[in-house]
């Protein structure tokens, strides 16, 4: 077990199986030492245990938590590619998707769940630039989003 996945047992957690794409690409792909990773759904044993918009179906805490999903998914997805989390040497970017109300204002607290996850699993190294942005819908009415890039070590 690698360092990475020690740490999420630690934590309570488990690296899911890669979510199937649903439509014509790759969960990640690999171009040099960066591995970026298709928007990662909070798929959970390949169904969606929620959906709706925040702030109106979706609970701004329970969308926190499918952030976290997401992360563990897009995580999922890297090591598909990068073989090992361990190799891991930075998260470099995480993008954020949160299918809104019309009124929510609130998509960083949302995407705050990918972020603290990374951070809690990888440290220093799970520290990131990011965006969070409001949407009209998702796909399969998924109330979040998440897209992550990451730097392999050589």
């Amino acid at each position: 077990m690698s360092a990475v996945e020690a740490k999420l047992a630690e934590l309570g957690l488990r690296l899911p199986e890669v979510v199937p794409p649903l439509a014509a690409y790759q969960p990640a792909v690999r171009s040099g030492v960066y591995v970026y990773t298709a928007g990662q759904l909070p798929m959970v044993d390949g169904k969606l245990p929620v959906t709706g918009k925040v702030g109106l179906e979706v609970t701004p805490e329970e969308a926190k938590e499918l952030a976290r999903t997401c992360a563990l998914n897009a995580l999922a997805a890297v090591k598909s590619v990068a073989g090992d989390l361990d190799r891991v040497a930075r998260v470099v970017k995480v993008v954020g998707f949160v299918a809104s109300a019309a009124d929510f204002t609130g998509q960083p607290g949302v995407v705050n769940g990918a972020s603290e996850l990374l951070a809690e699993v990888l440290g220093d190294k799970g520290v990131h630039a990011r965006s969070a942005v409001g949407v009209a819908v998702l796909p399969l009415d998924a109330p979040v989003e998440v897209e992550i890039q990451v730097e392999l070590e050589p």
